[in-house]
């Protein structure tokens, strides 16, 4: 029986460069003789988000993308709701629409599944042997203090539980009701998940590709004040 790949894309102002990203999926060829599904959800971007998509689904009908949008802007986490609704495939990843993590790396985070050992899998960008642009310091102990943190409450040891390459069995998170609806999707989903009885999630090294705030970064301080209160609410408010 065929098995699909549902790749959850977020999207907000990305006009420029959506294409890039979307060129690196086609070129992914998936263990298993894995289909792709991409589903893009343009969260009211105010450039050239949607001409660029719908130009390239129409030149590129051998990778199949369901592309929605979101009328209002939401924030990113509203965005994945949707998609995660949206998708069709036994498997679901999420994918930014920058160029900050690698498609090709998506086996790594299948293996595991298609093995039979996990459920869930986290694509960590602090272990292995793989690439990883040097950028922010403040940036990577407020990631390292935010795993600490949530790690404590779920009683997991993720080393990168902000990554935003988490690959799930479709039932799984679709069975799960998501609130946050920006930035704190990744410590709400992480909390919610580690209840799940019997859940076998597992981690992985991967790639890591970062932007500077002039190259198009959209995550700030702000953020990691919403992660720590989420890791709380969801934790110690089941």
């Amino acid at each position: 029986m065929q098995r699909t790949l549902s790749i959850v894309i977020p999207a907000y102002n990305e006009g420029p460069t959506i294409h890039n990203i979307l060129n690196r999926i086609k070129a992914v060829e998936l263990i298993g003789g894995i289909q792709k599904e991409v589903i893009i959800v343009n969260d009211c971007s105010k450039d050239n988000t949607e001409e660029a998509i719908l130009k390239y689904q129409s030149e590129n009908p051998e990778l199949p993308i369901s592309y929605y949008k979101h009328e209002v802007n939401q924030g990113k986490g509203a965005a994945l709701h949707t998609g995660i609704e949206k998708a069709k495939g036994d498997y679901i990843i999420i994918q930014d629409a920058d160029l900050e993590y690698d498609p090709q790396e998506y086996n790594q985070l299948l293996k595991p599944v298609l093995d039979g050992f996990a459920d869930v899998v986290y694509g960590s960008r602090f272990m292995g042997g793989n690439p990883h642009r040097i950028l922010f310091f403040w940036h990577s102990l407020g990631n390292a203090m935010l795993t600490f943190l949530s790690n404590m409450f779920t009683n997991l040891n993720l080393t990168d539980m902000e990554t935003c390459y988490k690959l799930f069995k479709s039932d799984i998170i679709q069975d799960i009701k998501l609130k946050e609806k920006r930035f704190g999707f990744e410590p709400e989903v992480t909390a919610k998940i580690a209840r799940v009885p019997k859940i076998r999630i597992y981690e992985v090294g991967i790639s890591y590709y970062g932007r500077t705030y002039e190259e198009g970064k959209k995550i700030g301080w702000k953020d990691g004040f919403r992660a720590i209160y989420c890791i709380l609410k969801y934790n110690l408010f089941k």
